[in-house]
């Protein structure tokens, strides 16, 4: 037994992001007195956050009323107009706002970085007394007796590709608490544990989830409109028979974040998510706005799109599930951080309540009512139709059902229809069945390889240490994910992860380069086995996204 030191607290955070922060940030605006600790995987509070963004401030006015004040660099830059088009090839349509429902539009939003967001609410915590302690994910959930959570073991450093121990090694430290939240975003390795042991999926669809894939350009100034929001479906995924769609934000300083996202309920194992986005990037009205610019940042993260009929129950013995780690994104308005940053906030105020009152309860009592009579369940609620429509009829039709269900639901005359969800991975269609794809050629100027890109996501691991995307049956990988499914793996990884290695007179060789990985988890998503693990490496490992 490795012996550790101790560290009490009454809440244990695991996930310093929008949720996490929100919700530490609320529990020491109503009792000054609780000890809160964060702990963030990243090496520092929002170098692991990507989002397009356009933010709803609907939470951050609700916690910290004066932030436009108080220099949060989200002020910085209003929504000033938005479109909406409609791509072939070579053209457009555009939808006039009239035809969209009231929640889509974004007037008075912001667009900015939420990483640069999420740093000032760190800031904002640690002001109040929160413990906020970067580069230290959590690896291990301890548990009490009787089977409830009572904390958590933090990663162990310097440990070495065989599981020694290198001359720097540093055994974990126990943070036991009261409360133990996960805030880990999407698909968290410690929430997967908690949903599985507490079997908190039960009552509900399962999770799906789109690849979010963005990069940041500084563009010419002469075609730079502040604010301007453009969203783009329909071309290039509409050949390939997926759904997704783009974004192009005109944010501060003469630079816009670009991305696309991709449905990973795909069937054709021959797409690569990122190869769609490059391709995207040259249509001409998107490429008329880029030439003469300058990439100078790339990330990619999984996005819950699962909705309200796929959140789970949110509290269990000794803990409970806030923000993207339970699942709150808008998917038709593409936005979770308010709904994330909300949830904490509920959570926050339950702890709260159950401290000032004594009580001492196995399982938090007043959180999950409080999700599901908020103002996030109403929000969710007018579009639970809007993705699993598109993922059934099409993009084309089940975009107008979707459309029509919304506009319904928002003039209170909705039909009593839930539409169900199916897991990504059983999407995915034999490789012989679908024809492969050929993708054109990085130009280097609009369009780039993924090594080439993910030198500018700054991702950087140690090493030598345990590989953290484990695969459960290396023989299942070959003959199933390579020889029915075509390996997938080396195309919807967005950094270049996996290789299938073939050499003349050899066996096919599956090669893991974990030193690319941007922990977007897409591979434990989309695995068609379900055979790979994604798992927490050494603290402070990964992206270091700068004003993503």
């Amino acid at each position: 037994m490795t012996e550790r030191e101790s560290m009490p607290c009454d809440v244990v955070i695991v996930g310093g992001g929008p949720s996490g922060l929100s919700c530490a940030i609320r529990l020491k605006q109503l009792n000054e007195e609780l000890e809160v600790v964060v702990l963030e995987k990243g090496s520092e509070i929002g170098a692991h956050i990507l989002s397009g963004a356009v933010v709803d401030p609907k939470a951050l006015d609700e916690l910290i009323p004066e932030w436009r004040e108080k220099d949060c660099p989200m002020a910085e830059t209003p929504v000033t107009d938005n479109w909406h088009w409609v791509l072939s090839k070579n053209g457009k349509t555009s939808i006039p706002h009239l035809f969209m429902p009231p929640l889509m539009s974004n007037h008075g939003c912001y667009t900015g970085s939420l990483g640069n967001m999420t740093r000032w609410l760190g800031e904002q915590a640690e002001e109040l007394g929160v413990m906020v302690f970067p580069g230290f994910p959590a690896s291990e959930v301890m548990f009490d007796d009787n089977g409830a959570v009572r904390g958590v073991i933090t990663q162990d450093m310097g440990i070495a590709e065989d599981g020694s121990k290198k001359p720097d090694y540093q055994p974990g430290m126990e943070i036991e608490a009261k409360y133990t939240l996960f805030a880990e975003g999407a698909r968290g390795s410690l929430t997967k544990q908690m949903k599985a042991k507490y079997d908190l999926e039960a009552n509900c669809e399962p999770q799906v989830y789109g690849l979010g894939i963005k990069e940041l350009w500084d563009i010419d100034p002469k075609k730079h409109k502040p604010g301007r929001v453009i969203h783009t479906q329909g071309w290039p995924l509409s050949e390939s028979g997926t759904w997704g769609g783009g974004f192009f934000y005109h944010q501060a300083n003469n630079q816009v974040a670009i991305g696309f996202v991709t449905a990973l309920d795909y069937k054709n194992p021959w797409v690569s998510p990122y190869q769609e986005f490059q391709r995207w990037k040259q249509h001409p009205e998107i490429r008329e706005y880029l030439e003469g610019g300058t990439r100078v940042a790339y990330g990619a993260r999984a996005i819950n799109e699962g909705g309200w009929q796929s959140v789970p129950k949110l509290a269990f013995p000794g803990g409970a599930l806030i923000g993207c780690a339970a699942g709150f994104v808008n998917v038709p308005r593409i936005k979770g951080s308010h709904t994330a940053m909300k949830s904490g906030m509920l959570c926050a105020e339950a702890i709260a309540a159950e401290i000032e009152n004594h009580e001492s309860q196995p399982e938090l009592q007043g959180y999950e009512p409080s999700v599901r009579s908020s103002w996030i369940a109403d929000e969710l609620k007018l579009v639970k139709n809007a993705e699993p429509a598109v993922a059934k009829y099409g993009e084309d039709i089940g975009a107008a059902l979707a459309g029509i269900d919304m506009w319904m639901r928002t003039l209170k005359i909705g039909l009593p229809i839930t539409m169900k969800h199916h897991a990504d991975y059983k999407a995915t269609g034999r490789a012989d069945l679908y024809p492969k794809i050929d993708y054109p050629k990085p130009d280097g100027e609009i369009s780039f390889d993924r090594l080439t890109n993910v030198a500018y996501s700054f991702t950087n691991h140690a090493e030598d240490q345990p590989v953290h995307l484990q695969v459960e049956d290396w023989d299942l990988q070959k003959e199933s994910e390579f020889e029915v499914y075509g390996g997938p793996s080396s195309r919807y990884c967005p950094a270049g992860v996996y290789e299938w290695i073939e050499e003349e007179g050899k066996e096919p060789k599956f090669q893991i380069n974990s030193q690319n990985c941007v922990h977007c988890k897409t591979c434990d998503i989309k695995d068609p086995n379900q055979n790979i693990n994604w798992v927490t490496p050494e603290g402070g490992g990964g992206p270091n996204y700068p004003n993503m």
